[in-house]
């Protein structure tokens, strides 16, 4: 039976330029059997054809149809909901603006133009960015995210704050959760990836990542096996005290040809 693997990228596959050991033998294996592959990251500071270029020069072979990031999962979303009237406020970073803009979805920067607001990661996040989506969403703007983590990991062993960061900020002002996050584990994302991307049943897949309350979650919630490695974000100590309980926990994506 065909089986398909969804892998994270950040602290999966690689970190930051590091690619991890293991993980291009891996991948050859798994397709060489016949299985599918596909990438999907949560991250929103590059664009798909970014992530095509990095996984290829790392050695592992990927084309644009097999890398999904929330960005894309944003523009679809959009897409399907926005009227000709529609506007967005984007707070993120050039990436995320250029994939918008590629797909013509109408970009604002007058809160009381805005119909929605989109959230990424932004290393450039201020006050004034804050205050934007704030007077968008007192405008009765509909507040999206890419994605809800709250760190990236980085080669080293640190890690950065995320999107989820920011989400928290624009929270903290409103006092009201935002109306979506787009990325994992969101169940839309799910079924794009397992139904339209893959082709095939949720019990035929694998996500596999390094992070239970986003890649872990989303498969676990929506039928799919799930594979924790520990070379990002998630411990084993975490996986006692998560209601999200992985399949496997494994050290490293190296480890996925012994399953």
């Amino acid at each position: 039976m065909v089986k398909g693997y969804i892998f994270d990228l950040d602290g999966t596959v690689y970190l930051d330029d590091q690619i991890i050991d293991g993980a291009v033998e891996t991948i050859n294996r798994l397709r060489e059997a016949g299985n599918k592959v596909v990438f999907l990251t949560n991250k929103s500071i590059a664009t798909r054809n970014d992530y095509v270029t990095k996984l290829n020069k790392l050695g592992i072979h990927a084309n644009l149809s097999e890398v999904i990031n929330s960005n894309y999962i944003a523009v679809k979303y959009l897409k399907e909901h926005m009227n000709e009237q529609d506007s967005v406020l984007v707070i993120g970073e050039k990436p995320l603006f250029e994939e918008l803009r590629e797909e013509n979805i109408s970009i604002t920067n007058d809160p009381k133009k805005a119909t929605y607001v989109v959230l990424g990661w932004d290393r450039q996040f201020n006050y004034e960015k804050l205050n934007l989506a704030y007077q968008s969403w007192l405008n009765k703007a509909t507040i999206l995210a890419t994605n809800p983590d709250r760190t990236c990991p980085v080669f080293g062993g640190g890690q950065l704050p995320d999107c989820g960061a920011i989400i928290g900020a624009l929270e903290g002002a409103t006092g009201q959760p935002i109306d979506s996050v787009i990325g994992k584990p969101s169940r839309q994302t799910a079924e794009f990836v397992v139904n339209e991307i893959l082709n095939l049943k949720p019990e035929q897949c694998y996500m596999v990542g390094d992070r239970l309350e986003t890649d872990i979650r989303m498969g676990f919630e929506n039928g799919m096996n799930t594979v924790l490695v520990l070379t990002g974000v998630s411990t084993a100590d975490m996986v006692e005290k998560t209601v999200y309980k992985p399949t496997y926990v494994l050290n490293s994506i190296k480890d996925i040809v012994n399953l």
